[in-house]
C-alpha cells in the first residue's frame, strides 16, 4: 500500500481508544497516555486468564496446582524442591504453601520425603501422576497462548517481548 494511502486510512480503533477518547473529552487537563498501554495489558490479561483456566481445566489442575507442579518440573529430575524453594518460585506465604502441598499430597500429585542431606528437612517430590498432569497442562497452555498471539508476526512477537521485558525489569520483576 502506498504511504499516502496508509495515512489516509484511519487506524483501527479498539475499546481502549474509545475509552481514552472519552476521557480526553471529559478531562483534557490529564495525560491519558498510560491508559493506552496499561488498559490494553489489563484487557489482554483477562484473555490470558481465560485461556489459562481452560488449559488447566482440560488438564484437571487448578492454576495454583500448576504453579507448584511446574516449579517442580522445571527443577529437573528428580523433580523435588524444598518448601522454601517452592515459596520463592510461587510467591506465596509459608502457610499457603503448606496448605497447597497438603492438597497436592492428597491428590497423589506430590509426596513429602525426608531430605537425605538434612534429616530434619523435607523435600516435596513430584509423583509420576503429577508429572503427567503438568506435562499435559503445559502443552495445553502453550497451545492456548500461541492461539492468542497467532495474528502477530514473529518480528512483532519479538518486539513485544522486548518491550514487556524492559517494563518488567523497571518494575523489579
Amino acid at each position: 500500500m502506498p504511504e499516502q494511502d496508509a495515512q489516509a486510512t484511519p487506524a483501527a480503533q479498539d475499546e481502549v481508544d474509545r475509552i481514552v477518547d472519552a476521557w480526553n473529552r471529559e478531562r483534557p487537563d490529564l495525560d491519558f497516555a498510560p491508559l493506552h498501554v496499561l488498559s490494553r495489558v489489563g484487557r489482554l490479561s483477562k484473555h490470558l486468564d481465560r485461556a489459562r483456566r481452560a488449559a488447566f481445566v482440560a488438564s484437571d489442575l487448578e492454576s495454583w496446582e500448576f504453579d507448584v507442579l511446574s516449579a517442580l518440573r522445571r527443577a529437573g529430575a528428580p523433580y523435588q524442591l524444598s518448601p522454601k524453594a517452592l515459596l520463592t518460585q510461587t510467591l506465596v506465604s509459608s502457610g499457603t504453601m503448606t496448605n497447597r502441598i497438603d492438597r497436592l499430597v492428597t491428590r497423589g500429585l506430590v509426596e513429602r520425603r525426608t531430605d537425605p542431606r538434612d534429616g530434619r528437612g523435607i523435600l516435596v517430590t513430584m509423583t509420576p501422576r503429577g508429572g503427567s498432569a503438568v506435562d499435559v497442562a503445559i502443552s495445553n497452555l502453550i497451545g492456548a497462548e500461541a492461539d492468542l498471539l497467532g495474528d502477530l508476526s514473529p518480528d512483532d512477537r519479538e518486539r513485544l517481548t522486548a518491550l514487556l521485558r524492559a517494563l518488567s525489569l523497571t518494575l523489579g520483576d
